[in-house]
């Protein structure tokens, strides 16, 4: 039993011995030298399973290839699209001098293709489309009833309607307003900005017509979608439906519309082929009835004469007087569309489709005068509420088709002033009256955009309106107002570009001739105005509003604005660059700016380098990002004045190309190092944008802050303040340049504008009286045993020693002997008094002469002023320094 103990003991402290032997082994081999005697060893390298956590990021990467296949695939197909019409084109050139026009026109700016005029229509004629639906009805509702029609009244109605639509909308916006783009772009700010030098005043028209459209293009959807879902009411088979549903077509008209807007995202070349479609039949539809309607009974074609409109005009027999001219204007009510969307299908398709339009138009309003005169003494209809020619003339079993027809012409007269509307926020934002926002473009040319955020604002605007008003009825007496201030505006802006175009007298003729007529239209429309032409005018003025803001917001931001050469900002980053005590901020700072000219370095950046604590960094970037006109375009310049750690960056991308750019940052990156031009940098860690190649990167945005001490109007405070929370409700460069997952810093920097100097600070003396009062920093109170004793020091730094013996002896001495320590306080007044006129006490001076007193020091303390001041007679001082 004890030589089995004994042999077990032995193996186990055998084992232990192999244990320890082969841990020194194992130390041995760890400090074991790996080369020459007194290397050091090497740095550590990056662990590649740290860098693993890279792989479940996705960060976005860029391609070897400047195109995908889809941008080639596309490419080549407008490729292929534009050399088979050069070939047929080159087949023509030898059929004659028409085929020769054809040729010039298709190699102009007003070029005509089947597929895009097709567009045109569902684009640019869905609003004046639904004219018919609702101007004889009014005529008729401002005349009393059909009874009080007579023949002069139809021929001086359809006499003002043919002759307005005729010189507003062929004269003024078809033949003479679509020669005036800029850049194939449309509406008034676009001709605003072709005459803008000839004076500033010029932006009021400019901005008031536009806010004037835009508070329009919400009331439109409303007032065309609910009228045409209405007429769903006078189908016998929905009627009863309606009747147990108040609330139904109010239901309808608001999905309609939601989904109106939903697809707007898909681009108005999709939309518009489909609408398009629609529009073609329904105009085909009004020319075909029209016609039929007219029958044998031309007659009422005399109404081409303008006499018989003037002549009822200012007739007795008109017993709506001049708000006759309201009516008539809601025959041209979508013709500043024909204007705006002029970028969005190209002139020339306008030109194409607008004979085809007029036609249409002028056989329906003329066959439902046609049908007024054949029935106006139709006992029938003599008490009718609401009657409508336009259904009325139709066959029974027609007028299923009418109505649905008429909702599909509604819905499209809403794209018409939605495209509209994405249009002009985009050319204001082009001239800093609006603030700058994300644009989409999905389709093929740069005019079809989509503005995210003006289309969810015109979608709930419109709901708003629709629910405020609930049906078509009092919609429509809110429109129309603000289109007239549209039309008004622009006759002074074109009537400017063509006194300017050295068309003088041409330029006074069309002046007086179309704002005589529009004005017309706008005192007319101000019967409107208590009957809901107040609301157009409060968002017309809400609109104008904001644009005021932006605009002086922008023109303050802009005088402070200010730009450093190379010579002045070299010096001082290149001695931060290498200034080794401070440590690095980043490896790389990167900073968005607006400004494009790349031989300078905007002041913001620098102070953001420089404020607080400096941001040193291996290299620090300021970046631009242009759109360009092209589709796919993907270039970028770099300018590093001479340096490896300064670098200013262009980057220029087509419209159709997304702006996410922290890829092309790095793709930068990239190529600088590989070239040499930026030193190398490697990543020890894993990071969110999964490059290791790069170092850190940090985005900084910088925004402006108004100073309270600027000196600047109140309206212009107020302008800056609005514009700055506008900035931040309207959303951020951060999200439309994807820099939202790289968590970027926004700093916010003061606008230096001229700011008032305050009045300077007058320094007081501390005074002895004020002292005694405790009101100095030395006075303090403290209690005793039976009673309190104050004790006041007016310079106690003068003798701290004074000051802690008598706050000790305040706290110690008990009642009675509250009287014998006022008296040495009086006493050490005293001397302190003399010895201020010579020399200072010190606190072993006070010492010394407690002891020969036989009192200690805080006996013997004193109020010391801070100079000798004369006392008055009850032994105080007067409070004179």
């Amino acid at each position: 039993m004890v030589q089995s103990r004994r042999n077990r003991a032995s193996e186990r402290s055998q084992s232990n011995d192999q244990h320890r032997k082969q841990a020194k082994q194992v130390q041995q081999e760890q400090h074991k030298p790996t080369g020459k005697i007194g290397r050091k060893p090497a740095p550590p390298q990056a662990d590649s399973t740290l860098l693993k956590a890279d792989t479940f990021t996705n960060a976005p990467k860029v391609s070897r290839r400047t195109l995908t296949k889809e941008e080639r695939e596309e490419i080549a197909k407008q490729e292929q699209t534009q050399r088979q019409e050069e070939q047929r084109l080159a087949l023509m050139a030898n059929k004659g001098p028409l085929a020769r026009w054809w040729i010039k026109v298709q190699h102009s700016p007003d070029k005509v293709s089947f597929g895009m005029a097709i567009v045109a229509l569902g684009v640019v004629y869905g609003d004046i489309g639904t004219s018919p639906l609702y101007t004889a009805q009014t005529f008729i509702s401002g005349q009393g009833g059909l009874g009080n029609v007579d023949r002069s009244a139809v021929l001086g109605m359809l006499s003002l309607v043919f002759w307005s639509i005729t010189l507003i909308t062929t004269v003024q916006y078809v033949l003479i307003a679509l020669r005036v783009d800029n850049n194939g772009e449309g509406g008034i700010f676009a001709l605003y900005s072709l005459i803008r030098k000839y004076g500033a005043w010029l932006s009021i028209p400019a901005m008031l017509g536009g806010a004037a459209f835009l508070a329009d293009s919400v009331l439109t959807p409303a007032v065309s979608i609910s009228s045409a879902v209405e007429g769903l009411k006078t189908i016998p088979a929905f009627a009863p439906v309606f009747d147990m549903n108040p609330n139904l077509a109010l239901t309808i008209t608001a999905v309609i519309i939601v989904a109106l807007f939903a697809v707007q995202s898909r681009g108005t070349e999709s939309i518009g082929k489909i609408f398009g479609t629609v529009v073609l039949i329904w105009f085909t539809f009004l020319a075909i009835v029209g016609m039929v309607s007219l029958g044998n009974d031309w007659s009422v074609f005399a109404a081409l004469n303008p006499v018989y409109g003037v002549r009822f005009l200012f007739s007795s027999h008109n017993l709506a007087g001049i708000a006759l001219m309201g009516t008539v204007f809601l025959s041209t009510t979508g013709a500043e569309a024909l204007y705006s969307d002029m970028g969005h299908v190209g002139r020339g398709n306008i030109y194409f489709t607008w004979p085809f339009i007029k036609v249409a138009l002028v056989l329906n309003y003329f066959g439902q005068g046609a049908w007024m005169l054949r029935n106006q003494h139709n006992a029938a209809y003599a008490n009718v509420n609401g009657l409508n020619p336009f259904f009325e003339m139709l066959n029974p079993d027609v007028r299923y088709v009418a109505v649905a027809l008429s909702v599909a012409a509604g819905v499209i007269a809403s794209q018409a002033l939605i495209t509209g509307a994405f249009t002009m926020v985009s050319e204001a934002t082009g001239i800093n009256w609006m603030p700058h926002l994300q644009v989409r473009y999905p389709s093929r040319t740069r005019g079809q955009l989509y503005i995210p955020v003006v289309n969810a604002v015109q979608c709930v605007a419109t709901l708003v309106v629709l629910a405020l008003f609930r049906d078509s009825e009092h919609i429509s007496a809110a429109y129309g107002l603000a289109l007239t201030i549209t039309m008004i505006t622009i006759t002074i802006l074109l009537t400017v570009y063509l006194w300017h175009r050295r068309q003088r007298v041409f330029s006074v003729v069309f002046c007086a001739v179309f704002l005589a007529i529009q004005v017309l239209f706008f005192v007319a429309s101000m019967a409107k105005f208590m009957h809901g032409g107040w609301f157009t005018m409060l968002l017309t003025m809400l609109i104008l509003l904001i644009m005021v803001t932006w605009n002086d917001g922008t023109k303050i931001e802009r005088s402070q604005r200010r730009h450093m050469r190379p010579t002045d900002f070299l010096p001082a980053l290149d001695k931060l660059h290498g200034d080794f005590r401070i440590p690095y901020y980043s490896d790389n700072i990167v900073y968005l700016t607006s400004d494009t000219e790349m031989k300078r370095l905007d002041t913001d950046i620098f102070f953001s380098i420089f404020a607080d604590h400096p941001k040193r960094a291996r290299a620090w970037w300021a970046i631009s990002v242009e759109t360009t006109d092209q589709p796919f375009t993907r270039e970028y310049s770099v300018e590093n004045f001479g340096t490896n750690y300064i670098y200013r960056v262009r980057i220029r991308i087509g419209f159709k190309v997304s702006q996410s750019i922290p890829a092309y940052i790095h793709q930068v990156m990239h190529d600088l190092s590989r070239t040499g031009e930026l030193p190398q940098q490697k990543s020890a860690y894993p990071k969110i944008d999964a490059d290791p190649d790069i170092g850190t990167i940090r985005y900084v945005l910088v925004h402006k802050a108004l100073m309270p001490e600027s000196n600047i109007s109140t309206r212009e405070a107020l302008s800056l303040r609005m514009k700055y929370a506008i900035r931040h409700l309207v959303g951020s460069p951060i999200k439309w340049f994807g820099l939202a997952p790289y968590n970027p810093q926004i700093e916010v920097q003061p606008l230096f504008v001229t700011t008032r100097r305050p009045p300077r600070l007058r320094r007081e003396t501390v005074k002895a009286n004020d002292a005694r009062r405790g009101s100095s920093a030395g006075a303090g109170s403290v209690a005793g045993a039976g009673g309190k004793i104050e004790v006041k020091i007016a310079d106690s730094s003068a003798n701290p020693g004074v000051s802690a013996g008598l706050a000790k002896l305040a706290a110690e001495k008990p009642t009675a002997e509250k009287h014998a320590v006022e008296k040495a306080v009086e006493k050490a007044a005293e001397t302190s008094t003399a010895s201020g006129a010579g020399e200072t006490s010190s606190p072993h001076s006070a010492d010394k002469t407690a002891k020969k007193s036989g009192k200690t020091a805080a006996e013997q303390s004193v109020e010391k002023p801070a100079t000798a001041a004369p006392k008055n007679r009850r032994g105080e001082t007067d409070g004179k320094a």
